[in-house]
């Protein structure tokens, strides 16, 4: 007869989202177990920079120093940014976001993904109610409301009272738990790419809005930076294609001369843009967090910060309930988190979407409209200011105060 391992809180997904909220929930003395597929490459200090990097907002910083990890990744590297310049025609033209407007540090920290989840799944190591299966994966999900089973590869079954998705936009949990997804594809893919860079300003990213679509360039720590480049698919093949002096080439033509000087190319990949929204967050028993309940448009990079003020929200409501001796699977519970969420991600949505479709394209009169709004932007404080205050997560969510 096979072993089931009874624990309070399952979560599916050991990415940076999935870690952080186990580590955030661990201190309470729940049985929380981890699973992830991928084990995370131990951090070299002598390594380039990865390919996949994140902007960090300070609310996001908050919940990872709640869940006792920002530290260690202060501790392997990071890059904090002070501005964010934002253009389209004329750097001189645009609009220059500085934290220091609103008395805050900075605006954020890129950080590379893989430090966030390595910082995360060592804070776990601190706690004897906390299991890390790592590398394990699915066999089976037996979704109940009031307790669900989990089969895995390597043969352990769990039993679990909440059942949490943080597996991502192709989700286990929320297709076991029969949540539908609304989804939808963006004409435009983004090739990715860390540089070396030489010279300029390293406390600030840059974007420029093109016909085709945005350009980013993100500081890394050292003389490294994540390039992001918005184009048609087939353009981003085509450009992939080079060997890696003809698309050193390609960036210099392309990327405005007045960012730093790109001298050589680290990594380079690609993916495609979708946007995607989960009916619903919870079901009695399961609740999703991140790219499981939702994608958008990586433009303003919030997609991981919308997914920390998930767990954000989600642990504190658990916690709360744990402490009180109230059931955590609650279905009442659980739609306290969809109030919290579900809405302020579809604002977020909608928002990317209309910068997104807003800024790729070359019609005369939204060309005109843009540039005046930019040029606006820049000299009306109380617009930057609250936009700031967004970007940092120091805006109340819709129903909370």
């Amino acid at each position: 007869m096979t072993k089931v391992t009874a624990v309070d809180i399952f979560i599916v997904g050991g990415g940076m989202v999935g870690s952080a909220l186990a580590a955030r929930l661990a201190p309470s003395g729940m049985r929380i177990a981890l699973l992830e597929n991928h084990v995370p490459a131990d951090f070299d200090p002598s390594s380039t920079p990865d390919l996949r990097v994140s902007a960090l907002s300070p609310a996001s910083i908050d919940f990872l120093e709640s869940a006792n990890a920002w530290t260690a990744i202060t501790t392997m590297r990071s890059a904090p940014f002070k501005r964010m310049h934002v253009w389209e025609n004329r750097p001189d033209q645009g609009t220059l976001f500085d934290a220091g407007e609103i008395g805050a540090p900075w605006l954020g920290h890129i950080v590379e993904n893989r430090l966030v989840q390595l910082a995360c799944l060592e804070s776990l190591k601190s706690y004897d109610n906390a299991t890390v299966l790592c590398p394990d994966d699915i066999s089976q999900i037996s979704y109940q409301p009031e307790s669900s089973h989990i089969q895995l590869k390597s043969g352990q079954t769990f039993e679990t009272a909440l059942l949490i998705g943080a597996d991502g936009a192709n989700s286990q949990v929320r297709k076991a738990a029969s949540i539908a997804l609304d989804s939808q594809q963006y004409p435009m893919h983004a090739l990715v790419a860390t540089v070396s860079i030489h010279g300029g300003e390293r406390d600030i990213t840059w974007q420029r809005f093109t016909p085709d679509g945005p350009q980013s360039l993100l500081p890394l720590p050292g003389d490294y930076a994540s390039l992001v480049w918005y184009h048609r698919p087939s353009e981003v093949r085509r450009l992939l294609a080079l060997d890696d002096t003809a698309l050193l080439d390609a960036f210099r033509q392309h990327f405005p001369k007045a960012l730093p000087e790109i001298t050589g190319l680290v990594h380079r990949g690609s993916f495609a843009l979708t946007r995607s929204h989960a009916t619903h967050y919870v079901r009695q028993g399961v609740a999703l967090i991140g790219d499981a309940a939702h994608t958008i448009h990586p433009l303003a990079g919030q997609g991981v910060n919308l997914g920390f003020q998930d767990a954000e929200a989600l642990s504190q409501l658990l916690l709360n309930a744990w402490q009180e001796h109230h059931p955590i699977n609650a279905l009442s519970l659980l739609r306290q988190y969809e109030r919290q969420r579900k809405l302020a991600n579809h604002l977020m949505q909608r928002a990317m979407d209309a910068f997104s479709y807003g800024f790729s394209n070359d019609i005369a009169p939204l060309r005109f409209v843009r540039n005046l709004g930019l040029r606006l932007a820049n000299h009306q404080s109380p617009i930057k200011h609250q936009v700031i205050r967004y970007a940092l997560g120091l805006l109340p969510l819709p129903g909370r105060k």
